[in-house]
């Protein structure tokens, strides 16, 4: 195929000389029409790229196109399909830095983080690969004479997939991967604040060779696109990740067709310190979770619950690291946190850390823009640390999604589970500590879905199953084994022979 470059066959130049990363339905890229800016939010000078500006009637020829594959595409056997995924992560692979670099520029996380991301996709598609040589079905002896049970899994056909920009290569690589070898076709809707790592997965699966029509890509507006995927003929599901009140939307809209959906929405995901937890390891794991990729997981601590006798000394420490971290462009060396995704999220952090200052007083680090030569032009915002803050207050209920961290006293560790479940989100939640009583205390106690020991509440694999509990989550899990279960559906079998 010959060397790889960032400038590939899939994008035009504009009479600007901009790149312009067309749209792919049916095989074909689709660049004509109007575009957006996709623009680095370390520096808003640049412009990443100019994207492809779908419209309703590009989804409902995109979905048409997936129908029209699916009978072929569902009746290659499962190794095949797997095949192709091979193939994908393989050219992946080979465009292993440039994604990661383009990843930086476009959603502004560091570039070790960018990596590791692509890093993960790679090996979402090579997991999924494999599943292709298995799709387990079930095989149970029969109570009757000569009588033969099975039950085999069969696709879907046509399913919707809505991406959100802070994971914008490793979410649309654990939807897509599992998705195509179950069988289905596919239509790629990714959030419009950084659509070209999800762009980047789709040109692979082009190269390596994945039939017209199975896989499609469309960017642009998420309220118009979103509804015009929802109400197109051939959907039979949609997976989504994204906010909670976007998630609600598509339940109530998905519902009057009774599509099946997968929803994963926000968190608001507490880290319980106990006074028996490795101290020094408590205060990296609770910085590193509340702020890294600045702060923008779903999975991402936003309340520290800390036990009363060590509460001052923890509070003091976790600022002091804190103000250590570097804040700057991702591309740049010994950067911790990069900038926010986009002018409203840094509102976002700006109102909430006014709403904190109202509830919990000033914040005892951060809470400010960062401003200056080298910041100007980017969305930089300063973590956060509000004291003090108890289960009532705002900071303590509502996601902010941006690096400010509320935290809290306890009583003991029961006190600690208490507030920590007090909210009607469930998606992550930690511990720290060195008991193994509190330890399974916790993990049989806690109302999330995602539970972490002595870790980070944020950062996890791709071989088991993710996803939330109460308003954080509808729907089967993502991600390992569990992902089959979404993506596929059984046909039981009675054969008398």
């Amino acid at each position: 195929m010959g060397a790889w470059s960032p400038l590939h066959f899939g994008a035009v130049w504009d009479n600007r000389g901009m790149q312009v990363f067309g749209n792919y339905i049916n095989g074909e890229w689709v660049t004509a029409g109007p575009t957006f800016e996709n623009r680095n939010p370390a520096n808003t000078d640049e412009v990443v790229g100019l994207m492809a500006k779908g419209s309703a009637a590009d989804v409902e020829r995109a979905a048409e196109a997936a129908q029209a594959a699916f009978p072929k595409w569902s009746q290659l056997a499962g190794p095949a399909r797997g095949n192709y995924l091979f193939k994908v992560a393989e050219l992946l692979d080979q465009r292993f830095d440039a994604i990661a670099a383009e990843m930086t520029r476009e959603e502004g996380k560091t570039l070790p983080e960018a990596k590791g991301e692509t890093r993960r996709a790679i090996n979402i598609f090579r997991y999924f690969g494999g599943e292709g040589s298995r799709l387990p079905g079930f095989l149970v002896p029969s109570e009757r004479d000569r009588v033969h049970m099975f039950a085999l899994r069969k696709p879907l056909g046509v399913v919707g997939l809505i991406t959100p920009w802070n994971f914008p290569i490793a979410i649309p690589a654990w939807k897509l991967a599992p998705a195509l070898i179950c069988g289905n076709t596919v239509v790629l809707k990714p959030a419009s604040a950084s659509p070209l790592c999800a762009w980047r997965i789709v040109e692979a699966c082009h190269d390596a060779g994945i039939p017209p029509g199975v896989v499609n890509f469309v960017a642009g507006s998420g309220g118009e696109l979103g509804s015009a995927l929802l109400n197109a003929k051939a959907l039979r599901a949609v997976s989504f990740t994204g906010s909670t009140e976007i998630g609600h939307w598509i339940h109530a809209e998905a519902s009057k067709r009774r599509l099946r959906i997968q929803l994963e929405m926000g968190g608001k995901n507490p880290t319980i310190v106990l006074a028996d937890a490795n101290f020094a390891a408590a205060v990296e794991n609770v910085v590193n979770a509340a702020f890294f990729s600045t702060g923008q997981k779903c999975t991402a601590t936003s309340r520290a619950i800390v036990e009363e006798p060590i509460y001052d000394r923890f509070l003091d420490a976790l600022i002091e690291r804190t103000k250590k971290l570097k804040v700057g462009d991702g591309m740049s060396a010994g950067v911790d946190i990069g900038p926010a995704i986009d002018q409203a999220q840094l509102d976002t952090n700006i109102r909430y850390c006014e709403i904190g200052a109202k509830e919990a007083g000033a914040p005892r680090v951060g809470g400010k823009r960062v401003t200056g030569p080298g910041y100007d032009k980017g969305f930089f915002f300063e973590p956060t640390i509000f004291a003090d803050v108890t289960s009532e207050m705002r900071i303590a209920q509502e996601e902010v999604f941006g690096p400010v961290l509320a935290v809290m006293k306890a009583k003991d560790a029961a006190d600690a589970l208490r507030i920590a479940n007090e909210i009607p989100l469930g998606l992550s939640s930690s511990i720290q500590t060195s008991s193994l009583s509190h330890a399974f205390d916790f993990i049989y106690g806690a109302e999330a879905g995602l539970l972490t020991v002595n870790l980070p509440s944020a950062g996890v694999e791709y071989q088991l199953p993710f996803g939330g509990t109460k308003d954080s989550s509808f729907g089967p899990k993502e991600q390992g084994p569990a992902a089959m279960e979404f993506y596929s559906d059984l046909k039981t079998i009675y054969l008398k022979y």
